[in-house]
C-alpha cells in the first residue's frame, strides 16, 4: 500500500486541530519523533508512518460526525405552564443542568441553573413554590438540523448552555459541552 507523502502529516495534524503531543499519545510513537518527522529532520519507518496515517484517517473519518451522531436523543424537557418546583426536581433527578421549555411541541427558552440560581436569590421560598416555569426562562438555545457538521457545534456550544438537534422541524436531541467530547472519543 503506498502512504501519503510526510508533508501531509503536519497539514492533517493542523487541521483537525490536534497537538504534536496529542497526536503522539494516539500513536505510541514519541512527541519529539513526531516533531523530527514534521520538519523534515527524521523518514520514519513504513510502520511508524502507517500508524500515523491511520490514527488521522480515523481522526477525519470522525470529523464527518454530524449533530445527530453526537446528540443526546429525546432530550428531558418540561412545558412553560409547569410549577417551577416540579421542574427542579425533574432536573435534580437527572443530573442535568438546563433544561428545554416547550409550548406544546414549539421550544419557547431554557431553564438553566444559573438562571434558577439568580431566582433564588431575589425570592422567598414561599413564591418559588407558586412560580411557574414560563416566568424564569431565558432565550431558547440555538437550533441546528441533524445534518449539520458536530465540528460546528463546538464553538456554538461554547456560548450556548446547548444547542437543540432538530430534524424535519422537530427537535429530536440536544448536544451540550459534553456531548461535543464524543467526537474524540
Amino acid at each position: 500500500m503506498m502512504l501519503p507523502r510526510l508533508e501531509y502529516i503536519k497539514q492533517a495534524r493542523v487541521r483537525l486541530g490536534i497537538t504534536q503531543r496529542k497526536l503522539a499519545a494516539l500513536t505510541g510513537i514519541s512527541t519529539s519523533m513526531i516533531n523530527q518527522i514534521e520538519s523534515g529532520r527524521c523518514k520514519p519507518s513504513y510502520e511508524t508512518a502507517r500508524k500515523i496515517f491511520e490514527v488521522l484517517s480515523s481522526l477525519e473519518g470522525r470529523s464527518s460526525m454530524k449533530a445527530g451522531d453526537i446528540c443526546s436523543r429525546w432530550p428531558i424537557s418540561v412545558q412553560k405552564d409547569e410549577k417551577l418546583h416540579k421542574a427542579i426536581d425533574v432536573m435534580r433527578v437527572n443530573s442535568i443542568s438546563q433544561i428545554p421549555v416547550f409550548d406544546s411541541s414549539r421550544v419557547v427558552g431554557i431553564l438553566t441553573e444559573d438562571g434558577l440560581a439568580k431566582v433564588m436569590l431575589e425570592k422567598n421560598e414561599k413564591d418559588l413554590k407558586n412560580m411557574h416555569v414560563f416566568q424564569v426562562i431565558e432565550p431558547p438555545p440555538p437550533i441546528v438540523d441533524v445534518s449539520t457538521p458536530a465540528k460546528a457545534l463546538v464553538p456554538l456550544v461554547r456560548f450556548a448552555k446547548c444547542i437543540l438537534v432538530s430534524e424535519k422541524g422537530n427537535v429530536i436531541g440536544i448536544v451540550t459541552t459534553t456531548d461535543t467530547l464524543k467526537m474524540v472519543e
